[in-house]
């Protein structure tokens, strides 16, 4: 499904939201949140086509689809945040 640049800049929002919620340790802030849910829909959207994995369409499916993204995201980042 396509969405416009206020719709990513939503689904990143509760996407970065979601993920710090879920990863340990809470979010970055609301603009860092929102940055990291957008890169998480692109690392989310990545890993399901090659893992082909497919969650359906519309908001709600690139809104799981981001958090899973965002919460790997996340990790990485903290990974090499603490070393």
């Amino acid at each position: 499904m396509e969405h416009g640049i206020i719709a990513w800049l939503i689904i990143g929002a509760i996407a970065g939201w979601l993920a710090g919620v879920l990863v340990k340790g809470g979010g970055f802030g609301l603009i860092v949140d929102i940055i990291v849910g957008i890169v998480g829909a692109f690392i989310g959207g990545w890993l399901a086509g090659i893992l082909h994995i497919s969650v359906g369409g519309g908001w709600i499916s690139s809104i799981i689809t981001a958090v899973v993204g965002a919460v790997i995201l996340l990790f990485v980042i903290r990974l090499f945040r603490r070393a």
